[in-house]
């Protein structure tokens, strides 16, 4: 399904031109419950592209909204919403409408997945030398500025920086740089449109579901995540978990050479004790969440 979808919804594609694809995507109409239930059920049933197609095409404008919160990472903004659309596809190929809840609920999650896998992924943990504590903060400052109403806010105030360093047990350092990254601004989202210019981008990108989105997202996503995480560690060697937390997961990595005296091993043993951790992880969390039905990206 996702690749006949793609071909036939997605021939519009942020990479040919982000301003016009905003513009375009939101000439698809928003779904009523019914009809999206309508539509769902006969995805299901029996695989109606066409049905799969109006889904998809709904939701874009959801897409490139969860797309805009994470500007700032040194990423096309384009390829950030076409990871997304990816993620969104998978939503719609996987979604189950008696369940009770609405398609962009259950999506925003997929479409968060892909775009945080993409972002990680492109940075290379290695390359960029991420830390726990860098980590952490991608994945909860939108949350924790939500919860004390700054989310709109660029520049975080002191106390508001102090607050977040101490919830998340992080330098006050850290919250500030990880801000800046995450609240990059993309100037083609505020430019003004319409025959009277009194209309940017970002207006054209609302629908009706974000609130119901954002709310999944912090009460579901990162606890889920560090389930999964916790889960599959338990799953290692003793030396194995040693390795990776050492190598990965600690604010101050201990380089190979420390280890390899830890072990009494040569360095390149230690590097494959620890991509080998990493991959067990990688393919534990994977089969976890694809038994819980949760997604966790490609």
């Amino acid at each position: 399904m996702a690749n006949t979808t793609a071909s036939r919804a997605l021939t519009l594609s942020p990479e040919q031109g982000l301003s016009r694809y905003l513009s375009e995507i939101r000439k698809f109409p928003m779904l009523a419950k019914d009809e999206e239930f309508m539509l769902a059920k006969r995805w299901q049933e029996s695989e109606d592209t066409e049905a799969a197609e109006k889904m998809v095409t709904s939701h874009l404008r959801l897409v490139a909204k969860i797309a805009m919160g994470y500007r700032g990472y040194g990423l096309p903004m384009a390829e950030v919403i076409s990871e997304g659309n990816v993620g969104l596809m998978q939503s719609v190929k996987k979604f189950d409408p008696d369940k009770g809840f609405r398609l962009a609920t259950y999506a925003m999650w997929w479409i968060r997945a892909s775009i945080q896998e993409y972002i990680l992924r492109s940075w290379s943990l290695v390359k960029l030398g991420t830390t726990a504590a860098q980590k952490k903060l991608f994945f909860n400052l939108r949350r924790m500025k939500g919860e004390i109403d700054a989310l709109d806010n660029a520049q975080l105030k002191p106390d508001q920086v102090k607050h977040i360093a101490d919830k998340l047990n992080v330098s006050e350092k850290d919250v500030i740089s990880m801000n800046g990254r995450m609240s990059g601004s993309d100037a083609s989202l505020n430019a003004p449109m319409g025959a009277e210019g009194d209309m940017e981008w970002m207006d054209w990108l609302e629908d009706d579901e974000p609130n119901q989105a954002d709310e999944f997202a912090r009460t579901q996503e990162f606890d889920a995540r560090m389930e999964l995480l916790q889960s599959a560690m338990a799953d290692l060697s003793e030396r194995e978990q040693h390795i990776l937390q050492e190598r990965r997961l600690t604010d101050e990595p201990k380089t190979l050479e420390e280890l390899s005296e830890v072990y009494n091993v040569s360095r390149e043993r230690i590097r494959q004790i620890e991509v080998r951790a990493f991959e067990k992880i990688q393919k534990a969390m994977q089969k976890m969440a694809k038994d819980q039905g949760l997604p966790m990206g490609a």
